[in-house]
């Protein structure tokens, strides 16, 4: 009798043991799932965006649409907020920065942009870069360190390597140029040339561009028809100065002839960028499903806890 009193204790605790790890799990499991993603859409809030977004600004448009979507916690930031609205205690509140700038990419901290940067290759946030933003600065750092990491790679460690940087907001380079970044050797070390983040042409007259989903089984193209039209847009044109993304997903066509690679994905230490080119703020491109359905995807597919 009492062997067996002990015999079925013993297979009792095992089952208690299973049973509160089990719940603790899926208890786990459920607050993970309900915790939400914090995104920041910062924009430089140009008045001409009212051109196209009555009373709101474009970020707040963007914002209030992924607002309506599970699982989201949208903020919004203007170059006007104290701080910008990207100072160290906004970037400890956030996972995915959405950011849009144009005219004033010249005048956003250096300090913010080095922060930004930092945090990305941490891998405590994702960027999302808009357009005219391949101007920014935090995109430019982020493309030289990934320029300079692609370089190191080649090259190894041991080699001695210095960099050239040509002030790219305001350079633009030739059709013919040679393209940034690229590495030249020199008498004691090899010399890179860092990614101008720009490309030689682009044109602001509202024609319709065709865009291929390239990547169909991307996350951020998840939701999105092989081929789709915008009706409005602004024009860039190949070749762009970013180092080789690990990703292109979507591309964009304009019956002129011109094309870019109009969705580009980039892993840069632990974090990632991507950059969704089609933009201009008199058009109301982020009105359309089709980019907005873009934007929520990237939102989670950078969340840096997916």
């Amino acid at each position: 009798m009492g062997c067996g009193f002990l015999g079925n204790r013993a297979v009792i605790r095992p089952i208690s043991s299973f049973v509160k790890i089990f719940f603790v799990m899926v208890l786990t499991a459920s607050a993970l799932a309900q915790t939400p993603i914090r995104v920041l859409v910062w924009d430089e809030q140009q008045p001409e965006q009212k051109n196209a977004y009555g009373e709101k600004f474009l970020g707040q448009t963007i914002a209030d649409h992924l607002s309506t979507k599970p699982g989201l916690q949208v903020k919004t930031a203007a170059l006007s907020s104290p701080d910008q609205g990207l100072g160290a205690a906004q970037l400890d509140e956030i996972d995915v920065l959405i950011f849009w700038s144009h005219k004033k990419n010249a005048e956003f901290s250096d300090k913010h942009a080095e922060e930004i940067a930092r945090r990305v290759q941490d891998g405590k946030i994702g960027l999302i870069t808009l357009h005219s933003a391949h101007w920014s600065k935090p995109f430019i750092k982020l493309m030289q360190a990934r320029a300079i990491a692609d370089a190191r790679k080649q090259l190894g460690n041991a080699v001695s390597l210095r960099y050239r940087y040509e002030n790219p907001i305001g350079k633009v380079p030739k059709f013919d140029d040679r393209l940034t970044p690229h590495l030249t050797q020199q008498e004691e070390c090899w010399e890179l040339a860092l990614p101008l983040c720009v490309f030689p042409s682009w044109r602001a007259d509202g024609a319709v561009s065709h865009v291929t989903t390239l990547a169909p089984t991307h996350p951020i193209a998840k939701g999105l028809p092989a081929q789709w039209d915008i009706a409005q847009t602004e024009m860039y044109a190949e070749p762009f100065h970013v180092p080789k993304p690990d990703a292109v997903i979507f591309e964009e066509k304009w019956d002129k002839g011109e094309s870019f690679r109009s969705g580009c994905v980039w892993h840069i230490g632990k974090g990632a960028v991507f950059y969704f080119r089609p933009g201009h703020e008199t058009y109301p491109i982020f009105q359309q499903k089709e980019t907005l359905q873009v934007l929520e995807n990237a939102v989670r597919w950078l969340n840096p806890a997916s």
